[in-house]
């Protein structure tokens, strides 16, 4: 979760040789990786293979010790293949975020008979880290899967409505920043969370929508995302109600900043019309399940309709992007079931 260039982060070296930092026991159960700065230069195996995160609770151990067996570095590995489909197209390399002062990469898949049928018009998902959402080579920890899920499912006669997604890279150093509404001085990231949605909901979805034959009304707009991702895209619907009408919150890390969270939503509750998706592992963290499972009681107390709450822990659920692919085809299903029959009478 956070930046591998956040100086918050870095440890300090011992007259013994070793590195040492400390990080608050409310932290709880944390999954990481040692880094030289950088994701391309993070820890490696014996052979300089890739490691899996390790993982510590901060609650229960007063001390975690670690030995770095190799680094990988730059240009060492061996290339991943690009798995994107023909459908997925870069929209610009460096999209201007004028909220924010930066630039960022955006890529857009569109269904297969898109260009087919002029007439036609579609719902729109916009998702975060938009390097893992369609192309194992540009992902950093495993790609969804996103565009070859909704390939299938149109294949199989199972997509209900043929959607258009909109995928935004992070940049890395300020995803923390961006993907947090509130400042955490305990992890020292956030604040830049409201500039983000803004960029989203005022600059990005506007050009989006003059540039391709969308749905451009919230019950045909969503939002997702997972861990941070998981909970700005709360956020965004609670910000935005009528832009972001359905919502995917894959294993939403609401513990960054959960009373600021609960206190906004007292003054921008949630739309009823708003479908929301909650999916995370019982044993991701101890604050995980817990928290979704308020928010979603929340939202109902709020009046969201049960019908608009999907809330599923499966016990094997990780907090990985494996995890995410593998329940990325129900949760569209359930988000944007209700667009079918409105696409067919618009035709």
């Amino acid at each position: 979760m956070w930046s591998p260039r956040n100086s918050a982060y870095r440890l300090a070296k011992s007259p013994d040789g070793t590195y040492q930092i400390t990080l608050p026991a409310s932290l709880g159960a944390v999954e990481y990786k040692f880094t030289r700065g950088s994701w391309a230069t993070a820890e490696a195996g014996a052979n300089k293979e890739p490691i899996a995160n390790r993982k510590a609770d901060l609650q229960q151990a007063a001390v975690v010790t670690h030995e770095i067996l190799n680094w990988s570095e730059p240009g060492q590995a061996v290339p991943k293949k690009h798995t994107a489909s023909p459908q997925v197209q870069v929209l610009s390399e460096q999209f201007q975020i004028p909220e924010l002062g930066r630039s960022r990469r955006v890529l857009v898949y569109l269904p297969a008979d898109y260009a087919k049928k002029p007439k036609q018009r579609y719902p729109v998902l916009y998702m975060h880290d938009g390097q893992n959402v369609f192309d194992e080579a540009t992902s950093y920890s495993g790609e969804w899967g996103v565009d070859e899920t909704l390939d299938r499912l149109r294949a199989l006669g199972q997509d209900p409505s043929s959607c258009i997604v909109v995928a935004i890279d992070n940049d890395n150093q300020h995803r923390s920043d961006e993907y947090i509404p509130w400042r955490n001085t305990e992890i020292k990231a956030g604040g830049q969370g409201g500039a983000y949605v803004d960029f989203l909901a005022r600059t990005l979805k506007p050009y989006i929508d003059a540039r391709y034959r969308t749905r451009p009304d919230a019950a045909h707009t969503g939002i997702a995302g997972s861990s941070l991702g998981g909970l700005i895209s709360v956020y965004a619907a609670l910000k935005y109600p009528r832009v972001f009408g359905r919502v995917g919150a894959f294993s939403p890390a609401f513990w960054v900043c959960n009373d600021s969270l609960v206190a906004f939503a007292k003054t921008h509750p949630a739309a009823a019309a708003t479908r929301f998706y909650f999916v995370c592992g019982p044993k991701e963290s101890e604050t995980m399940l817990p928290l979704m499972t308020a928010w979603r009681d929340k939202l109902r107390a709020q009046g969201v309709p049960a019908s608009n709450l999907s809330f599923h822990a499966p016990a094997d659920g990780e907090h990985r992007e494996w995890f995410w692919q593998r329940e990325f085809p129900a949760a569209y299903q359930f988000l944007f079931r209700s667009a079918a029959g409105n696409l067919k009478s618009a035709k």
